[in-house]
């Protein structure tokens, strides 16, 4: 997978870099890749390949309206194999080599997009508002999307993993979602994360007792 570069990307991700919200912070990230392997990405590519060819094996004698069925089509597996390499380039301190994918993903729609987008964006959206001209947060999101993967042959997905396996939750983690953009024709993948903390949990106070200490210290020297 190789990293993009997309000019239109650079103005939200500075935005959301670190909106601090008061007692929350709001986090998030677009990049795109193209799904063009490396040589560490083929190796990986094949040993996924081989996991999830296993995987179905074990699992034949499930019914057709299993939930893996698409995993039966050659070109359902490898869009699969490019978000697991997308991950891997997006999150390089993680090895998703041993996941076990299939449990993973959802396909969405931009309706479900927005809908999450929408609820849990809602602050970050006031503020982009009263800073900046020229459209709504999710209509600069939209159009910068629109632009590096053409999102009407978009296919959309979310990465749902259970919280010991989510490499995007931080101290004072509050909610994340990660999705990808799909596009199969344009071999493109745009990975858009975003995430809120307790901006005092994740600042240290009230969760380890080092808050209590510094108080403490306080009063080492006072008559009481």
């Amino acid at each position: 997978m190789k990293f993009l570069e997309y000019t239109p990307f650079d103005r939200l991700n500075d935005f959301l870099s670190h909106l601090n919200l008061g007692e929350r912070t709001i986090k998030g990230c677009l990049e795109a890749y193209s799904c063009k392997h490396t040589g560490i990405d083929k190796k990986l590519s094949l040993s996924l390949e081989n996991e999830i060819l296993d995987y179905l094996g074990k699992s034949s004698d499930a019914d057709s309206s299993s939930p893996d069925e698409f995993l039966l089509s050659r070109s359902s597996r490898k869009t699969l194999i490019y978000l697991v390499l997308t991950l891997n380039h997006v999150y390089p301190d993680y090895d998703f080599s041993a996941m076990q994918a299939h449990q993973f993903f959802t396909e969405e729609s931009w309706d479900s997009f927005k809908q999450i987008f929408d609820a849990y964006m809602l602050e970050a959206s006031k503020e982009w508002n009263e800073n900046n001209e020229g459209g709504s947060l999710l209509e600069m999101t939209y159009k910068a999307l629109d632009e590096a993967v053409k999102l009407a042959e978009c296919e959309i997905y979310s990465y749902n993993p259970n919280s010991d396996a989510d490499p995007s939750i931080e101290r004072g983690a509050i909610w994340s979602f990660n999705f990808f953009f799909y596009n199969r024709k344009l071999k493109r993948v745009v990975s858009f994360r975003f995430w809120c903390l307790s901006t005092l949990v994740a600042e240290g106070f009230h969760l380890d007792g080092t808050g209590y200490e510094e108080d403490g210290d306080i009063f080492d020297n006072m008559d009481i």
